[in-house]
């Protein structure tokens, strides 16, 4: 999810736990936390998207990183308030980013699969608008403060339910007006009705929009997975690389500018967003050896 949803998580967590202000703190800090390895995009791209909610968001990190405040603090506040405080904004914050289809190591280091619930998208206002409400209102009304906090996690856990029941319901009629496979369903923004789909059948993956309330199902493209020396040379590229090892359903179309091919690879979970979002451009020119990679880009 988004740094604004986990810091209104862990503000409404931490108020529920505790009145003391400082282990509040601690709920919020570490619901924060586990989003450090954003610092690798400093790095570079092709970095952050192969190690991106591995390691701080595994089960290694929510076990161990609680205990150094915890040991730290163990005179002022005693050991176990500041460990249950830290354990809980840091094992929210996994919580809450394995309901969007980004991918979460969450196992990590005893399983590198990124699992995902495909339920919510990264920025969802049904998420964070339930959070801002209980906490502007609990600014103004003192009594109920409580059940304010505790009503706006039943309305997101709510939320999140429908979104499952739905999403299964996407899947169901798409099975019945698409064959194929392997059948996936992802959400798309703002939507409850219209469901993002990438099949496969055989050698070729389709994607497009189920709606559950027109009744139809909309293919938006296809594409055909069969390797060449083409691709396979732009398989060596880093921006590749790093798309593939971050894809649960790459695809790749070749065009021409000029003497140049350009190989375009996507993850086709997130195909729907504008502006070729995860995707890796690389641009090569035949030669009497072979292929030559002139260039590469990745855009996440």
């Amino acid at each position: 999810m988004d740094p604004l949803t986990h810091t209104l998580s862990g503000i409404v967590a931490g108020k529920l736990i505790s009145k003391n202000k400082s282990l509040i703190w601690f709920v919020l800090v570490f619901s924060l936390l586990p989003d450090v390895d954003m610092f690798l995009l400093f790095h570079s791209k092709e970095l952050f998207l192969t190690y991106h909610r591995g390691i701080t968001h595994g089960i290694l990190f929510l076990f161990l990183l609680p205990l150094i405040p915890a040991i730290i603090f163990r005179k002022k506040f005693s050991f176990f308030p500041v460990y249950a405080s830290s354990f809980l904004g840091y094992g929210l914050h996994i919580l809450l980013d394995l309901t969007n289809q980004y991918g979460t190591r969450v196992l990590y280091p005893l399983d590198e699969t990124a699992y995902n619930l495909s339920l919510t998208f990264i920025v969802d206002p049904y998420v964070i608008l339930p959070l801002i409400l209980a906490l502007l209102i609990s600014l103004k009304i003192k009594r109920g403060q409580r059940f304010l906090l505790i009503f706006s996690l039943i309305l997101i856990a709510f939320y999140i339910g429908i979104k499952a029941y739905l999403k299964g319901e996407a899947k169901e009629f798409l099975k019945q007006r698409i064959e194929a496979h392997q059948y996936r369903v992802y959400p798309l923004p703002n939507d409850f009705a219209r469901w993002w789909f990438v099949v496969r059948h055989s050698n070729e993956y389709i994607t497009g929009v189920v709606d559950l309330f027109t009744k139809r199902v909309y293919i938006d493209n296809k594409y055909t997975i069969k390797d060449n020396d083409l691709v396979l040379k732009s398989k060596e590229s880093k921006s590749v690389k790093a798309l593939l090892h971050f894809s649960k359903h790459p695809a790749f179309e070749i065009r021409k500018e000029g003497d140049v091919n350009v190989v375009i690879w996507r993850e086709l979970s997130y195909a729907f967003l504008p502006e070729d979002r995860f995707t890796a451009k690389v641009w090569l020119k035949e030669n009497p050896e072979g292929y030559k990679i002139l260039n590469e880009k990745l855009k996440i």
